[in-house]
């Protein structure tokens, strides 16, 4: 049996975490998910600060942006810039379509970016999205 996908979801809405969790939950894939509900919180469990110590490594990051403490384009550009942790395919997961955010997001090196659709059925069927292709399709780094 393969190794369960480590996914490190970085949002501060309770009900975007639900409803992201009850989507890969749907989708009946083997995964080992963690949540972030800050920016800070999600550059310590990155660099395994304080309570994050043991954290194993996550394969992918959905990102949100607007977050408490650091917002998303602050964490992606920190993360990005550190050469141990570049690797690490990033999503942006946002309600924003703004132009700004979206060329921020690629100009800070990010992997893909995602507008969160508002009906919860739209929602699944972007999160199936993802799963099939950076699950199935795509090759995530094993480092």
């Amino acid at each position: 049996m393969n190794k369960p996908i480590h996914i490190l979801l970085v949002e501060d809405n309770e009900g975007d975490i639900l409803l992201t969790t009850e989507a890969l939950e749907d989708r009946k894939i083997s995964i080992q998910l963690s949540i972030a509900r800050d920016g800070q919180e999600a550059l310590d469990f990155i660099f395994q600060r304080g309570k994050f110590e043991n954290v194993e490594e996550p394969d992918l990051i959905l990102l949100d942006i607007n977050l408490p403490k650091k917002n998303g384009h602050e964490v992606l550009q920190i993360i990005k810039s550190e050469e141990s942790y570049k690797h690490i395919p990033i999503l942006m997961l946002s309600t924003s379509s703004s132009g700004k955010d979206i060329v921020t997001s690629y100009k800070n090196h990010a992997n893909c970016f995602i507008t969160k659709p508002v009906e919860v059925d739209n929602f699944q069927e972007a999160i199936a999205s993802v799963e099939e292709f950076w699950m199935h399709t795509a090759k995530l780094p094993k480092v």
